[in-house]
């Protein structure tokens, strides 16, 4: 006779909770990622890009660091620092350097937009440094998405809530956001997250360190609301959702996760609509609508053929 072991009985409750608990830190990230674009957009006014950066690295820093110093901790060796490096200048400085001087030029939502075209753009190179197949769904998926920046471009020349400039920013923040995650990569397969995320933003903040006489005029000149918003950009979309992704992306399918950021333009819409009463021009949701398309498309598989009888 066999007998069912406590063990069994509570397995199902188990991945139950589990298969919660990931969907809550799945919508926990892409809201804070989402209000991101918008808290950006909002301080753009006020604060310059370089001291934004600073401040919102070395808030995270400290957040991370409480989290690192907390438990045992695993170190990087000596051949993890030049794909750290690139990690942490790439995603952590160049990245939020350029976002946010774009979020100066154009609107909340179109940065968000624009910035979805990354994936596409990891999938292009890694075909050249990870070995991957270029597939015919691939190219086609990169001609979409191209061809969605170059709308969303046309919407801002011929209207008012933005300029070029921005435009282009946006997509080098999407190419430092690629490099970031090629090289990211493979660190998470040696290194736990938090070390990971906590010594890139360190590294990112050197980056910025050409800046600090910026954020100490900010520091010394600013509101309480203002220091509040960039300390909730440094502890909620940098510190906390980095982390509640990690926890995500070690229990689910790398590939179909990367999907859902697609939410993430439409949320910083909406967002920035409800608090700022911005809305992009309507060639950007088009734009936007084939960025998503050609992500999408990347993600296809050529069917395979079926045995001959």
């Amino acid at each position: 006779m066999t007998v069912e072991t406590p063990a069994t009985a509570e397995a199902p409750v188990t991945s139950r909770r589990t298969t919660w608990l990931v969907l809550g830190a799945v919508a926990v990230t892409l809201l804070l990622w989402a209000s991101a674009f918008v808290a950006i957009r909002h301080l753009g006014r006020d604060v310059p890009p370089g001291a934004l950066s600073l401040g919102r690295l070395l808030v995270a820093s400290v957040a991370l660091g409480v989290l690192v110093f907390r438990r045992p901790r695993t170190w990087p060796g000596r051949r993890d620092w030049p794909l750290l490096l690139l990690c942490g200048i790439g995603w952590f400085g160049v990245y939020n350097l350029a976002l946010n001087e774009a979020e100066r030029r154009i609107d909340a939502g179109t940065s968000a937009l624009i910035v979805q075209i990354g994936p596409i753009i990891v999938a292009l190179l890694a075909t050249v440094f990870l070995g991957e197949v270029m597939t015919r769904w691939l190219l086609i998926g990169m001609a979409v998405g191209f061809a969605g920046v170059v709308v969303i471009a046309r919407g801002f020349s011929s209207g008012d809530s933005g300029d070029m400039v921005g435009v282009w920013l946006a997509v080098l923040a999407a190419i430092t956001y690629a490099v970031g995650v090629l090289a990211q990569k493979p660190l998470l397969g040696r290194l736990p997250g938090p070390e990971v995320t906590w010594l890139a933003c360190i590294i990112g903040a050197v980056v910025c360190l050409p800046w600090s006489g910026e954020l100490v005029t900010v520091v010394r000149d600013s509101d309480a609301a203002t220091l509040w918003w960039i300390a909730y950009l440094g502890i909620f979309p940098t510190a906390i959702a980095f982390s509640t992704w990690a926890y995500v992306l070690a229990r689910s399918n790398a590939g179909t996760l990367t999907l859902t950021t697609f939410l993430v333009p439409f949320i910083a819409t909406l967002i920035a609509w409800a608090l700022l009463s911005e809305v992009p021009p309507p060639l950007t949701f088009v734009g936007g609508a084939l960025c998503i398309a050609g992500v999408l498309l990347t993600r296809r598989r050529p069917r395979r053929s079926s045995p001959a009888a």
